[in-house]
């Protein structure tokens, strides 16, 4: 894998993330997104100016482009972080089978309109092996990556020799990978732990303090642990970082956009409203709606994903329905 071209897509804050990390042991990375116009100003300023611009980029270690076609059939190895409610569209341009690429997914979402978790999409659509697949989860946000906090990124794979060798890119001074081989509870478990950081915002926003919101995160982990274990019932520690850990950031910390975004919905924004004044993705509010559908499925015992969704697609009151929520947990 020494020699094989790496690429990043997506022009986001973790996409901008994962290229300051990358250059830390990389000297030649692929970079896609799709405005031109930045990537003219990252070129001559040397930042991305939308997002994470503190980050001082090497543009002599770039090769940036608008042509994701381009970009894919020249890598190897793609970091992917795009937003899960844009993939589909950003991939159409990509009509080759990526079966002998390795896809590294940075994404905590679904692809809506497939409602598959992003490993099972490259799988079923652009016949990328599972072996050749890795989720990269926290806990982390990238701003914390920015100010070179030091930040635990869980890397996952069936294949645990590949996912060890992912992690020797990203392993610098301030990142430390984890190392694991379900691929599938961790990617589940990520895009989870993004509709609870979006209750726990919709508490926070109506006025509930710390008290509550630790009986609501301890509720939480349990309610993830049902859901993954149902869908892959393997042997696994919820308690660790890849589970636990990454559902504490995302729930508690001032960089998490679900939590901002949950914040504004109980302060009385509608969801349009809310991710307008964002200008950023929150996933949770994609993950819901598609989490609920698969639940029907599943039929797993989910109160604290159920009442999100009932106060974001079915208009139901914040307060009527974080009220009914607290008789539920324990």
């Amino acid at each position: 894998m020494g020699s094989q071209k790496i690429s990043v897509l997506g022009g986001g804050s973790w996409a901008t993330a994962l290229i300051k990390i990358l250059q830390e042991n990389l000297t030649d990375i692929g970079w896609y997104m799709r405005d031109s116009e930045r990537i003219k100003y990252i070129l001559q300023h040397h930042h991305n100016p939308q997002y994470l611009s503190s980050i001082k980029l090497d543009i002599d270690r770039l090769s940036l482009s608008d042509d994701i076609g381009k970009v894919v059939n020249e890598s190897d190895i793609l970091f992917v972080a795009i937003p899960s409610v844009f993939l589909k569209e950003a991939l159409k341009p990509v009509e080759d089978d990526l079966s002998d690429k390795i896809i590294i997914s940075a994404i905590k979402g679904i692809v809506p309109e497939e409602n598959l978790i992003i490993g099972e999409y490259f799988n079923q659509v652009f016949n990328v092996p599972l072996k050749s697949i890795v989720v990269l989860s926290g806990p982390s946000h990238a701003e914390e990556v920015a100010l070179e906090r030091l930040s635990y990124l869980t890397v996952a794979s069936i294949d645990t020799s590949l996912a060890r060798e992912v992690g020797n890119y990203l392993d610098c001074y301030y990142i430390k990978p984890v190392i694991s081989d379900d691929i599938y509870g961790t990617e589940y478990a990520a895009v989870l732990k993004n509709i609870m950081a979006l209750a726990a915002g919709i508490c926070h926003g109506l006025g509930y303090g710390d008290n509550f919101l630790a009986v609501l995160i301890s509720n939480a982990i349990q309610e993830i642990k049902r859901f993954v274990d149902k869908v892959h019932p393997i042997s696994r520690d919820i308690k660790s970082s890849a589970y636990l850990g990454d559902l504490l950031v995302t729930a508690y910390s001032q960089f998490s956009r679900n939590r901002t975004f949950g914040a504004m919905i109980g302060k009385g924004y509608s969801a349009k409203t809310a991710q307008l004044e964002m200008n950023m993705i929150a996933e949770g509010y994609y993950a819901t709606k598609c989490i609920v559908e698969k639940n029907k499925k599943y039929n797993v015992d989910m109160p604290i994903t159920d009442a999100v969704y009932r106060i974001l697609y079915e208009n139901i009151s914040p307060v009527i329905e974080i009220q009914l929520l607290t008789q539920y947990l324990k």
